[in-house]
């Protein structure tokens, strides 16, 4: 029998779930239709490289912590995306 919970439960909970007590009546079925119109999407790995930038850039994100390089990576694909847009 599946149990009701008053609160939405952490991920450590719902991971700690066996199998037969998620609720999954609410997810449709997988069907021929739906692996038929499926795509592939290859994930979008980084690429080391050498880039020179501003002092100032540099030591702003440095600033915000630990994770920078990533949150520099976020600034550059907004912008690529802003190019991809139709005009």
């Amino acid at each position: 029998m599946k149990k009701r919970y008053d609160r939405e439960l952490t991920l450590e909970q719902l991971a700690a779930l066996p199998d037969d007590q998620i609720e999954t009546s609410d997810i449709p079925e997988l069907d021929e239709n739906f692996w038929r119109n499926a795509k592939l999407v290859e994930p979008d790995t980084t690429q080391q490289v050498t880039l020179r930038v501003k002092k100032s850039v540099l030591d702003a994100f440095k600033a915000t912590g630990k994770g920078y390089q990533t949150r520099m990576n976020a600034v550059l694909e907004s912008y690529v995306r802003t190019l991809q847009r139709p005009r």
